[in-house]
């Protein structure tokens, strides 16, 4: 996956559609990734004896094909590109040639 924790992505798709967050979880196997608040989900929670019922609102999974990097310095949504350099990896963006950190 070209997508990493902490990347700002931006929604392709859905309800979200042209948003921007940070990836806070990323799920190779699954190919999704959870994006700080946004594609919000309503939770119901039972009580138990030691916590009141309570309804929560957390985060969905993304499809990764549903969002694409969003480079924070050229304010523009990006391809991920890879180069080898000294017998390492290192993703650059397709746009501009840079590195991404």
């Amino acid at each position: 996956m070209k997508i990493k924790k902490n990347d700002t992505v931006i929604i392709l798709a859905g309800k979200d559609k042209g948003k921007t967050g940070k990836v806070i979880k990323v799920m190779p196997k699954e190919q999704k990734v959870l994006v700080e608040g946004l594609n919000m989900q309503t939770k119901h929670q039972k009580q138990t004896q030691k916590e009141p019922a309570e309804i929560k609102h957390q985060e969905g999974p993304i499809h990764i094909s549903n969002v694409m990097y969003f480079d924070t310095k050229e304010k523009a949504p990006t391809k991920i590109g890879y180069k080898g350099e000294g017998g390492q990896k290192v993703r650059i963006s397709r746009k501009t040639g840079a590195e991404l950190e």
